[in-house]
């Protein structure tokens, strides 16, 4: 199963706020043995984000999306994945209890009392306002719940809540993606070398080794290495050896000067 990330909010774009979202995800991959296949950074535009989110319901991916499911003006991604789905936004019964509960500790922190039926507890309760049939997604730090629809999730755009829920729902729901060995790399350096050169190589090792990938990047001004290129490859750690052994097999018939060689 491939693995996506979409991240939303203008104040991204914008560069107001930095994203933390993407390493982190990334390394929670990582360490249950998984990789990220694709990422996405969205604005708040309702019409983007509907079309994105079908495009990623329909895609069969574990895909998060983290961002824009509060209830103010420019939060959208509750209703473009209503849309998208082609659902009402319906408010989920455990979600209204869960935001029930919290609207009333913050009255009693502040020392005073809330009506149920009052205007603010209504404009909390849209939080809870998921497409028909979601499930949700608890939330540790406060109790406002995410929600899921098949196997794309959402959760907040804050971190300290995001990345506790997407670890919930890598442990909780998609255990037996994790994999012991998981997703390496090995890679060296070559010096004096194009990448159009070593192009037919890599052709050939990619078809030699199903499910290994090889990688190349070039640099023109390194510190240490000057003009080199980074080459490697990358996959199940059971079948990286023999990619690798047969990578520089390759280079040395190519007549290319091999550098350091790393390991991740």
């Amino acid at each position: 199963m491939n693995i996506g990330l979409i991240i939303i909010g203008d104040e991204i774009l914008s560069g107001k706020r930095q994203d933390k979202h993407l390493a982190k995800v990334i390394e929670l991959l990582a360490a249950r043995g998984l990789t990220l296949s694709w990422a996405q950074y969205l604005g708040d535009e309702r019409a983007r984000l509907t079309a994105e989110l079908a495009r990623a319901f329909a895609s069969g991916d574990l895909v998060f999306s983290c961002g824009g499911i509060g209830a103010t003006p420019d939060d959208h991604t509750r209703q473009a994945a209503a849309a998208a789905l082609g659902q009402d936004l319906t408010l989920h019964p455990q979600a209204k209890a869960l935001i029930w509960q919290r609207v009333q500790q913050i009255a009693a922190e502040q020392g005073s009392e809330i009506a149920i039926d009052s205007p603010d507890a209504q404009r909390r309760f849209q939080m809870g306002e998921f497409p028909a049939g979601a499930g949700i997604i608890p939330n540790p730090y406060n109790q406002i719940p995410g929600f899921f629809v098949g196997t794309v999730y959402f959760v907040p755009g804050f971190p300290v809540m995001a990345h506790p829920m997407i670890e919930w729902v890598l442990d909780q729901r998609h255990a037996d993606l994790h994999r012991a060995l998981g997703t390496r790399e090995k890679s060296l350096i070559v010096l004096g070398a194009l990448e159009a050169t070593l192009a037919p190589l890599m052709e050939r090792i990619e078809a030699d080794f199903p499910g290994i990938k090889v990688f190349s990047l070039p640099s023109v001004d390194h510190p240490q290495w000057g003009r080199h290129i980074e080459l490697g490859v990358k996959g199940d750690a059971d079948r990286l050896e023999p990619a690798y052994a047969a990578l520089k097999q390759g280079l040395s018939q190519y007549g290319a000067r091999i550098g350091t060689e790393l390991v991740r």
